[in-house]
């Protein structure tokens, strides 16, 4: 089964400096992608990615912009079809953590997760399905197995990692008769900054209770965006794929 795409394909992933991230972006690159790298502040890193994917002899097209500002948004998808036309995918990866049990959460904490993890998942899906319309397209919303089951110290993530998958599952149903298709990655703990911040005996804790044994890899997670991206998904839309070792009973 071959996941490459079609010649000319364009791409967006946001949040693709690091993690998860930059190992889409390189993997859609790797399958001919041209690839649009969204990024907030880490612009050194962002290069470092798109180095790697000029290597691999596609188009890197670096875009700044805070997911959570509308007009950055707006003017983020206005340079990229100025620069190459429509896109056809777009990955939705940026998120933030800022953890806390709930009875001790600021309302500041809470609105920050939700402002960029959900409010920025809508305004970037918004705006790619307008660019998709005309000819469909593919859209992958990176969300979290704490969306599904809930964890302890994060209502503020989970809350907005749990609206993304029913934003996903809305949209899917909408857009679905102009050829679009929307789908979810649900991670659960991967070997990435935001993990990493996990207290040690936290997270030896969690490891416990994954089959497999192990954290997972941001490359892994790569691989199963990569699929419901590409045309070998093309019969499946409004689903959540988990990739976290087991944890989550099916």
């Amino acid at each position: 089964m071959s996941l490459a795409f079609p010649e000319g394909t364009r791409a967006l992933v946001t949040g693709a400096s690091r993690g998860i991230g930059a190992a889409t972006a390189l993997a859609l690159a790797e399958q001919g992608c041209d690839v649009a790298l969204n990024y907030r502040s880490s612009a050194g890193r962002a290069e470092q990615v798109a180095e790697q994917i000029r290597a691999l002899g596609r188009e890197a097209l670096l875009v700044q912009a805070d997911v959570a500002d509308e007009e950055q948004v707006t003017a983020m998808f206005k340079r990229i079809r100025g620069a190459w036309g429509p896109l056809r995918v777009a990955v939705l990866n940026s998120g933030v953590t800022a953890d806390g049990h709930l009875a001790a959460m600021s309302s500041g904490k809470w609105q920050e997760v939700i402002a960029t993890n959900l409010t920025g998942a809508f305004l970037t899906a918004r705006e790619a399905t307008k660019q998709m319309y005309a000819d469909g397209g593919a859209l992958v919303l990176v969300a979290s197995t704490s969306g599904i089951a809930g964890r302890a110290g994060q209502a503020n993530y989970a809350a907005s990692k749990g609206g993304v998958i029913s934003l996903a599952k809305t949209l899917s149903q909408e857009v679905a008769p102009r050829g679009i298709r929307v789908n979810v990655v649900a991670p659960g703990f991967i070997d990435t900054d935001m993990v990493k911040k996990v207290p040690p005996a936290h997270l030896r804790e969690a490891v416990k209770a994954i089959p497999l044994g192990r954290t997972g890899t941001p490359a892994e997670v790569a691989r199963a965006v990569l699929f419901m991206a590409s045309p070998a998904a093309s019969y499946i839309t409004g689903k959540v794929l988990t990739v976290d070792g087991g944890m989550i009973p099916n």
